[in-house]
């Protein structure tokens, strides 16, 4: 019997999927900006079809159209480990409505990415359209890692594991990763990789902008400090404090690579690594938003829990 067929798909699997799809979507993220740091970004210059006659690309189209069309069929890998993250989710048993609603916005958000995707080429790369596509990406990390984490939680009210001042610096926390991420979008906006030489910029000052990304980087670092010493001071749960530690390492190590493409005039591959750094400053902020609240376990069903809940009948309603 296969893992999708009658019987109920493994907690383990459950989990792999959730995790798979964190994962593609961070993969996502770096092969899109691989398109536009090489200038490849019309390089299939038409949606849904690579060009007006083919749905790949062709030989005349260069390592341009290879690279656009490669990360277009790596889209559809993303779809393919989300639609099977859904069908684990439908097939669970006992089934959680929380995970399938989970699992079902993933596939939701990779479709709409696709779409929007597509409106970006039909754009001409237009910067506003560009910097919906990666908030979007962030929003899908979003539900990612809310999909994987929720596995393995069960469905109860949320418990606070800190007090309520801390909880509430972490949200504190979360937004400012958050602004800092949009300003940054901006940042990109306003830069020389446009994804084509002919695409327009939004017309902000690059060196306005990238002290004002700077800025909020600061209170970002300084706000994680303060975090960290306030879980320390009440004696917080391990899992927090490591998560606090985390988050305050890989800003660092992004505010390194941020400063150094700046000084090095955006060099493409380390404006690559700075926004792979985006999506783990993204993902190690949400862990720390987690770390400070708790539901309780979910158990694994047994095996002949699973059997029983697939073949039980329901009791019909006494008239």
């Amino acid at each position: 019997m296969n893992r999708f067929g009658r019987l109920p798909v493994s907690l383990p699997l459950l989990r792999r999927l959730a995790l798979a799809s964190v994962v593609a979507n961070v993969i996502i993220v770096v092969t899109g900006g691989a398109v536009r740091l090489t200038g490849s970004g019309l390089g299939c210059p038409t949606w849904p079809r690579c060009t007006d006659d083919s749905y790949t690309t062709t030989s005349e189209m260069g390592i341009h159209g290879v690279i656009e069309f490669g990360n277009r069929t790596l889209t559809g890998a993303v779809g393919f480990i989300a639609l099977a993250g859904l069908l684990a989710a439908l097939t669970y048993r006992p089934r959680r409505r929380s995970l399938v609603l989970l699992a079902g916005s993933v596939l939701l958000g990779v479709a709409a990415q696709a779409v929007i995707g597509g409106i970006t080429v039909r754009m001409q790369l237009h910067p506003g359209v560009v910097g919906i596509h990666f908030v979007v990406s962030m929003l899908l990390l979003l539900s990612t890692y809310a999909f994987w984490r929720r596995v393995d939680e069960g469905d109860g009210p949320v418990r606070l594991t800190v007090p309520r001042p801390i909880r509430t610096l972490s949200w504190f926390t979360t937004a400012v990763s958050g602004a800092v991420i949009l300003v940054g979008v901006l940042v990109t906006g306003s830069g020389p990789h446009a994804g084509d030489e002919d695409a327009a910029r939004n017309g902000l000052d690059p060196q306005t902008i990238s002290q004002f990304h700077a800025d909020l980087v600061f209170l970002l670092v300084g706000l994680t400090v303060g975090l960290l010493l306030a879980l320390r001071a009440v004696n917080a749960p391990a899992l927090a404090v490591r998560a606090a530690v985390v988050l305050l390492v890989v800003e660092l190590g992004q505010g390194l690579i941020g400063l150094v493409q700046y000084l090095t005039h955006l060099p493409a591959l380390l404006v690559g690594a700075h926004m792979l750094g985006a999506c783990l400053v993204w993902l190690a902020t949400l862990s720390v938003l987690w770390a400070t609240r708790g539901r309780q376990p979910a158990a694994p069903a047994t095996v002949a829990d699973q059997v029983t809940a697939s073949t039980t009948p329901v009791p019909a309603l006494s008239r």
